[in-house]
């Protein structure tokens, strides 16, 4: 994804704004979903970028590396193997924001909240801590890592919102962004229905699916407009 990442992350972040997860993991049941343990810390939440991706155990050297090696827009994702010690704090942060990155994700500790709550960088991390690890190690970078229970590989999209963050291949996200826009514009016309004093069951074919489950026929819950 490198390359032409510049290109495509403009595109991906402009449709991404009109989207949201929720309406992403609706259009694609196969996405894979961070669990909620990794938790926003920063102001801002909105992640919308291609991974670039550190292993590393009991140790934050490989963190400051990725930092330094990332290009503007990667998403730092730290596979720090769930470990309660910090990662990252406020100098990597200030860092990633001077590189221009787009975010930092941590399945570990992060510290400096003080500062890291106020910061427009979005940072996600497992545990707040105040305790670091060392810094003798290398780490790995841009090798698959797990974070937050689901597979990540270099260059998979990230985003994330206050709903939780996913992880879709770079060839999906296209069709699935057009899709989850759809799906957003039938969900305005449920709500406009409703504001006019009409039920769910005249925006959503409830009675008919109710029917064709217990006649044990295929059907599919969907809106009527």
């Amino acid at each position: 994804m490198k390359g032409a990442a510049p290109m495509l992350a403009d595109q991906l972040v402009a449709k991404f704004r009109s989207v949201d997860t929720t309406a992403l993991c609706d259009a694609g049941k196969s996405i894979r979903v961070m669990d909620s343990g990794i938790r926003a810390r920063s102001a801002e939440v909105r992640v919308a970028g291609p991974a670039f991706t550190v292993r590393c155990r009991g140790d934050f050297f490989g963190v400051l590396r990725a930092i330094e090696s990332a290009a503007p827009g990667d998403v730092i994702v730290v596979d720090g193997g769930g470990s309660e010690i910090a990662f990252a704090g406020e100098m990597f942060a200030r860092g990633a924001v001077v590189r221009r990155l787009g975010g930092i994700i941590v399945d570990g500790g992060y510290r400096d909240i003080g500062y890291v709550r106020g910061c427009g960088l979005p940072i996600y991390s497992r545990y707040v801590t105040p305790m670091a690890g060392t810094t003798s190690q290398l780490g790995e970078l841009q090798v698959p890592v797990s974070c937050g229970g689901v597979s990540v590989a270099p260059g998979e999209l990230i985003l994330a919102d206050e709903e939780g963050m996913i992880v879709v291949e770079p060839d999906r996200v296209e069709a699935l962004l057009d899709a989850a826009a759809a799906i957003k514009a039938a969900e305005a016309r449920v709500v406009a229905t409703l504001n006019s004093g009409s039920t769910l069951s005249d925006a959503i074919n409830v009675d008919a699916h109710t029917e064709a489950l217990r006649s044990g026929a295929h059907s599919t819950l969907r809106f009527l407009s």
